[in-house]
């Protein structure tokens, strides 16, 4: 029954994701008006609306209209239910649960607009941010604090990144708002996880971006967002982060 809730909450989330997705790069309200077809702009009855199940009462269409509408809306929201019943599965009802589902939300939400605009909105990154310290401070001062060390080291981190990259690549390698993420991050997850967000962020946006260099897919000079590759790693840092960095440091010790 708990596990069928979460799934539930999460889908949901997901709904509301696609709203800020669509509307936070246009400059639009997130709460007016309704949710309507984003093409002759109807409103959509209660029942169609529901997470997934609207979409497929629909089958895909407007109403109205009868234009297609994108079965991203439906994945998305199929996407943060699966976060959300991970998360359950990895940290039960628990505070690290909570923190989990809210960073996951507000990666996914910039990871997507990365991908359709090659931007991270401001807001969206300093409410996060905001979120995090917020979370840390509730715990107390030391984790406050470890949230403020994330932060700085994930910011500078990156920009030293991105500037040593830049100068291999000719160009500038990530965008202004690459780092501004990495400190969400680290307020977040604090220091070790934010290394392993990082590192799994770096090592599979290298991979994705010379993949599509030698395939074809991605011109010289073609800008590629590295917003989706920091949620990514942050999803993993997330769940195994800890693992992930005590697994590293008994590989040192035995090598």
């Amino acid at each position: 029954m708990t596990l069928a809730l979460v799934i539930v909450l999460g889908a949901c989330v997901g709904s509301f994701l696609n709203v800020v997705v669509y509307r936070l790069p246009q400059g639009l309200s997130l709460w007016h008006p309704p949710s309507h077809c984003p093409h002759c702009q109807s409103p959509l009855r209660p029942w169609e609306n529901v997470p997934v199940l609207g979409w497929l009462w629909l089958r895909g269409r407007c109403r109205y209209c009868q234009r297609p509408i994108s079965p991203r809306y439906p994945l998305v929201e199929l996407v943060t239910a699966l976060w959300f019943a991970l998360a359950w599965w990895r940290f039960g009802t628990s505070d690290s649960l909570v923190a989990a589902v809210l960073l996951g939300s507000w990666l996914l939400a910039l990871a997507l607009i990365d991908l359709d605009t090659l931007t991270l909105p401001d807001s969206l990154l300093k409410s996060g941010l905001a979120a995090g310290l917020l979370w840390q401070g509730i715990h107390g001062w030391p984790d406050f604090h470890a949230g403020v060390l994330g932060m700085v080291v994930g910011l500078w981190l990156l920009d030293i990144i991105g500037w040593v990259a830049s100068i291999v690549m000719g160009q500038p390698a990530l965008g202004g708002g690459d780092p501004k993420l990495a400190a969400l991050l680290g307020a977040w997850l604090q220091m070790p996880a934010l290394l392993v967000a990082l590192f799994v962020a770096v090592l599979t946006g290298a991979v994705v971006g010379l993949g599509g260099r030698v395939t074809g897919r991605l011109a010289a000079g073609q800008p590629m967002p590295f917003g989706p590759f920091l949620a990514l790693g942050g999803a993993v840092a997330v769940l195994w982060g800890a693992t992930l960095w005590e697994r590293y440091w008994q590989w040192l010790q035995a090598a």
